[in-house]
């Protein structure tokens, strides 16, 4: 079942490009310069040479290359004078903590070392319910930003708090002399105790008032629950409890009201017992949400929202008129009449951007009764109104603003019409930009006030109602930064600090509880009660939304990539080098167009000789003439035809390292803060030079990688036909190959044996995984040329893969049936359409750490060895840099330190600077050039838990290694397990015991630590 299934990883993969083959079978496509390094080769190679020697030669190793990787740097280290109580010296300390920035958030653990914060973990006390995502795990890296704001400014001059302090004193004493607007602008503060300390500055100041503003706007979401509820929130759905889930337009696995959908998800997608959940997915994007449904359906949103109304005349058995394609129809009847069969175990989400679409998402789900979907802790995350924001830029164009304090926000930058908030900004007489860095609207302001990282602040949250959480501090403010609501205490005259405020009025809030308590635990849980809806008719919304139509060429569909959100994390390199699940592209955003309109437009992408991706560009020009010019081109399987797809968070400049400087600013074309344009695309002059991985390391072409079978399947026949084991022959026998050793096992029945447990099912693409890796073994950034060479040093990648309708063997019977030119041309282009709309898949890929490793055996100089606990060694001062071993591993997982990445000017990016060093993990070496490095199963946190262990006089708890593994501890999908298999309680023991557990490339005998889970598709 699962072996003779068409997969392929790009559009240039299925149209079966020469130079894709070429590249799969060489790995290293640009010859070694070793000329450069060991000056005259022929004469090198004429001489009589040491094995030592010849190994420099062959493995890049010149003599400096060698010393430098066997001759570590000397570091002057200065012990503590007085040593604080609370730090011991190589022990790790952890804080609980919340995160919310206006667009992500999370419950989390701050690890420190010696009272340096070093790496974001997941809160998983009860209570606490929302994970870091791969922005969120990267955040601790913006706190030893060099370009962060160190000092108050005023008039573009350094200052100091007091002549801050003084200034907007006395610009609100001018306002309420003069009759002007004071105006506090941020992002959704989510905080009782600053909506509170807010509120007592308006009751202070009559003439001033606080307007919320969200960069990326869920208003008409907020607007349709007001409306119905009387509250304004967003639902905070629950997908565990869905056993059919209907999305039209909604990424929930991506950005979608602020993401943290994905563990609940996850729950319903693992068959067991015979069931899991069921998944539609109209949307025009190829989404992560639309890559995990069971059933996809591309469309543009005119029709989504034609789809919807269909969805509410079936489910709330009203006969509105409806508008829709056949072939569309017939899925939409389809989906609407399973939901409605479903019941309270069904539910609907919606990200069309309309009040009446979302009142209708409303509608549905109260005739469902729907258990997913909960309005009693609802979420608090998004408040931000379209109309007042767009009331108060006409104010300040007006001059009736006096006083602007803004905190969290970047207007101008973020605003598609940035140039009438400027305008208005210079009639504003004072106007306050607290921000981190100094960026596209602190730079023009009055007063540039540096505000701390959340990681240097007090605070509270409430994300979902009914839930309170503390933020506090992990390390003491490192430049001279103050917080919002300190400033907010002193214009409200209140002696003292915000730390004492919130600490009296959290009081009230956490009865029951102590302050200590919710401190150490990070969360409290006040629980509420459901929302009561008012009485609505829902007529009139289903009919203003079967009037909607398609209008221009093309509909623009804005996003948030996976890696960039907002924009806020611009200068974030980890983010910056992070491949896009999707299309596999770091270091760039780009307009993504389907394969049948890029070839009406002469769009075109290719990969080129040295393993690079090369791209069209176009411009793309809105209804009201604006122009967004050279955007770069990638041909996306799955994109709706009549549709393109473009990321918003790219193109900034300000307070930005040159190398962070790339990608177009695509809030330009966020008129009217919807995401959805009409436009028109033209091909412009010149070519793109993409850093695409998705070409890179593939193991194509090796057998079973992806197997996956259906639910039907899965329940009706035996695990040998839809996991079927690979063959080999024995004695002129074939006989299953795992039965098959030519090697001499070790025991491995006493002690710790390590084994990683990674289910196709739960796996989402979210990448949190992979940024963990970074954070906690200093995997380097390399940049984009670097990667575009295929030189990226990521420890772990996820591999994506598109898999056709069609069979390898149907392939071949259609090409041997074909008769003549004309019958060929045919046959071939029906054998591409599945590129239209495929299935995907995500693999994660790691070293396998194999038990019969074929890395080890052609080591030269034994720098890689097995260890009794199962996990493949690297000794780098050993290593000379062969990469025979890269050479010899069939997963294509080791990497090569090409260059010194640490303290080198060419890699200008955290490591190259003392303050971005602060987030260096100590227990783990940074590699020089000239080596090997790869997953080590954290190494160094099995063995802590060993240790400590150990050093309590117990044995290891159940499951507590899972939390040693970066990878497994940061996967809030619960896809990837890791711990101690001869742990026979443990949860990965018995993972391994399923019947839908396999190997990669099982046939070769390598006999990996890592397996999978076979994927099951409920279609």
């Amino acid at each position: 079942m699962s072996s003779n299934k068409k997969y392929w990883k790009s559009v240039e993969e299925l149209e079966n490009s020469s130079i894709v083959e070429a590249l799969r079978n060489n790995e290293f496509v640009e010859e070694i310069p070793t000329d450069e390094f060991l000056g005259n080769a022929d004469a090198l190679a004429s001489s009589g040479t040491s094995r030592r020697d010849f190994l420099k030669y062959v493995g890049f190793s010149t003599a400096a290359v060698t010393l430098a990787a066997c001759e570590g740097p000397v570091h002057k280290s200065i012990p503590y004078v007085l040593q604080p109580e609370q730090i011991i010296p190589g022990v790790a300390d952890y804080y609980a903590t919340t995160v919310f920035d206006g667009f992500d958030f999370a419950n989390l653990l701050v690890k420190t070392r010696e009272g340096r914060p070093i790496k974001i973990e997941n809160n998983t006390i009860s209570g606490a319910k929302f994970s870091a995502n791969a922005r969120i795990h990267a955040s601790i890296l913006a706190l030893y930003d060099s370009m962060r704001l160190k000092e108050p400014k005023l008039e573009g001059k350094n200052s100091s708090w007091s002549a801050v302090d003084l200034k907007i004193k006395s610009s609100l004493a001018d306002a309420k002399a003069k009759g002007g607007q004071v105006v506090l602008l941020t992002n959704t503060l989510a905080s009782p105790s600053t909506e509170k300390l807010i509120a007592e500055f308006i009751a202070k100041n009559p003439n001033a008032k606080h307007v919320v503003y969200d960069a990326v706007s869920s208003s008409d979401a907020l607007d349709a629950f007001e409306t119905v509820y009387g509250e304004r929130a967003l639902v905070d759905y629950d997908f565990s409890k869905a056993s059919l889930i209907v999305s039209v337009g909604a990424d929930f696995l991506g950005d979608w009201q602020g993401g943290g959908y994905d563990a609940g998800y996850a729950q319903g997608r693992i068959p067991q017992n015979g069931k899991m959940s069921r998944h539609f997915q109209f949307e025009s994007n190829m989404t992560l949400s639309g890559a995990a449904a069971d059933k996809r359906v591309p469309m543009t949103t005119a029709d989504q929202k034609q789809a919807l109304v269909q969805i509410y005349n079936i489910v709330a058995g009203a006969s509105v008129p409806v508008s829709l394609e056949a072939k569309y129809k017939t899925e939409v009847v389809k989906a609407a009449q399973q939901l409605r069969a479903a019941g309270s175990k069904g539910v609907l989400v919606s990200g069309i951007e309309d009040k009446n679409a979302q009142l209708l998402v409303l509608a549905i789900n109260q005739v469902l009764a729907s258990e997913a979907y909960n309005t009693a802790g609802t979420r608090q995350i998004r408040k931000g109104s379209n109309a007042v924001v767009s009331q108060l830029i006409k104010d300040m164009n007006a001059g009736s603003v006096h006083t602007l304090i803004m905190s969290g926000i970047n207007p101008v930058y973020t605003l598609a019409d940035s140039a009438s908030f400027v305008s208005g900004l210079k009639k504003v007489k004072t106007s306050v930009a607290f921000s981190l860095k100094e960026d596209e609207t602190a730079s023009i302001t009055t007063i540039a006030a540096p505000a701390p990282h959340y990681l240097e602040s007090w605070g509270d949250v409430e994300i979902t109602k009914g839930t309170y959480s503390l933020t506090q501090p992990t390390i003491r403010p490192i430049f001279n930064t103050k917080q919002f609501q300190d400033v907010l205490l002193s214009l409200n005259g209140v002696s003292g600090n915000f730390y004492d405020y919130l600490k009296v009025n959290s009081a009230g809030i956490i009865a029951g509880s102590s302050w200590n308590k919710v401190l150490h635990d990070g969360i409290f849980v006040i629980g509420s009660s459901a929302l009561a809806a008012g009485s609505f008719d829902y007529s009139a919304a289903a009919n203003a939304v079967s009037k909607s139509r398609s209008t221009g060429d093309f509909e623009l569909v804005l996003y948030t990539k996976t890696g960039m959100g907002d924009g806020q994390h611009a200068n974030n390199p980890w983010l910056q080098e992070f491949p896009d699940p999707i299309t596999r592209v770091s270091w760039d955003n780009y307009v993504t167009v389907s394969n049948a309109d890029a070839k009406k437009l002469g769009l075109t992408n290719e990969i080129v000789a040295n393993g690079g991706l090369n791209g069209s560009y176009a411009t793309i020009t809105t209804a009201d003439g604006s122009k967004l010019e050279n955007v770069p081109v990638i041909v996306q399987p799955g994109q709706a035809i009549g549709t393109v797809g473009l990321a918003i968070g790219y193109g900034r400049k300000a307070a930005l390292k040159e190398e962070m400087q790339v990608g177009l600013n695509a809030y330009a074309l966020y008129k009217n803060f919807n995401s959805v344009q009409s436009v028109s695309i033209a091909k412009a002059n010149g070519e793109h030079e993409f850093a695409c991985v998705q070409g890179q390391k593939t193991l194509m072409g090796r057998g079973d990688i992806i197997k996956e079978t259906t639910l039907e399947i899965f329940n009706s026949k035996d695990a040998k036909h839809w996991n079927e084991q690979p063959m080999v022959s024995l004695d002129h026998q074939e006989v299953e190959a795992t039965t098959v050793d030519l090697w001499e096992s070790f025991d491995r029945s006493t002690g710790h044996h390590f084994n990683l447990s990674i289910d196709l099912n739960a796996c989402t693409g979210c990448g949190a995984c992979v940024i963990a890796c970074h954070a906690e073994n200093n995997v380097p950034v390399v940049g984009k040329a670097e990667v575009r060479r295929s030189r990226d040093m990521h420890w772990l990648r996820i591999d994506r893969y598109y898999s056709s309708e069609s069979t390898f063997e149907g392939d071949n019977e259609r090409k041997e049936n074909i008769a003549g030119l004309s019958s060929s041309l045919s046959t071939f282009n029906e054998m591409e359409k599945p590129g239209d709309n495929p299935q995907v898949a995500f693999q994660p890929v790691m070293c396998q750490h194999c038990n019969h490793a074929p890395c080890e055996t052609v080591c030269p100089v034994a720098a890689t060895s097995h260890g009794r606990q199962g996990q493949n060694h690297m000794a780098y001062n050993r290593c000379v840099g062969t990469r025979y071993c890269a050479n010899n591993c069939p997963y294509k997982v080791r990497r090569f330190n090409w260059f010194l990445y640490n303290k080198n000017s060419e890699f200008d990016y955290h490591m190259n600077d003392d303050l971005g060093r602060m987030v260096l993990n100590p227990d783990v070496n940074v590699r020089s050039r000239g080596v090997m490095e790869k997953c080590s199963f954290c190494i160094q946190s099995t063995q802590a838990v060993i240790l400590e262990a150990k050093r309590q006089g117990r044995v290891v708890a159940k499951d507590e290694f899972n939390n040693a593994c970066a990878c497994s501890a940061a996967c809030s999908s619960g896809a990837m397990v890791f711990g101690d298999v001869n742990d026979k309680e443990s949860a990965v023991a018995k993972l391994a015991e399923s019947e839908r557990m396999y190997h990669l490339l099982e046939h070769v005998g390598t006999k990996p630590n890592v397996f999978y889970h076979v994927k099951v598709r409920n279609t």
